[in-house]
């Protein structure tokens, strides 16, 4: 008889495998057998006062009832008898002439609005005090009707 063409390092690796396969399948019996998540009382999930997401129920004593008028889906709607005067004042904080375009820094709210030479009623300049209108523009708010500031005189 002849030997066998086998060599150990061959029934190793063999023996490794069908261990591994053997392994495997008893992890997934076992996972059969002990398988809950087709259980309803599983799913379940509560909040809890501080908002967190607990497994455990909530104690019937500490419930609170809601006012269904109580909650809000949508953001609240303004209330109009705050409006500002739609004129505004500011500086301009950047202005390319060449490019036509800059931003003014609006002194009330310090936001700082973008502003094209189309709207310009006068020749401005940077570092100038200027009054303008704000408009929603194609990407986001945008100064028009800018001139240039002049104090009331009395």
């Amino acid at each position: 008889m002849g030997r066998s063409q086998e060599t150990s390092n061959k029934k190793e690796v063999r023996s490794k495998k069908e261990k591994k396969r053997k392994d495997k399948e008893k992890k997934r019996e076992f996972r059969r057998e002990n398988d809950n998540s087709g259980n309803p009382n599983n799913m379940i999930a509560y909040v809890d006062a501080y908002g967190n997401i607990t497994s455990t129920p909530p104690e019937p004593i500490r419930k609170e009832a809601t006012k269904l008028e109580d909650i809000e889906i949508s953001i609240p709607k303004r209330d109009n008898s705050q409006k500002s005067d739609p004129i505004r004042k500011g500086i301009v904080t950047f202005y390319n002439d060449s490019k036509g375009f800059g931003f003014i820094r609006d002194l009330e709210s310090q936001d700082s609005v973008f502003v094209h030479v189309n709207n310009f009623l006068e020749d401005i300049k940077q570092d100038n005090v200027v009054s303008f209108e704000i408009e929603n523009g194609p990407r986001g708010p945008a100064a028009v009707n800018v001139k240039l500031w002049k104090a009331a005189v009395v």
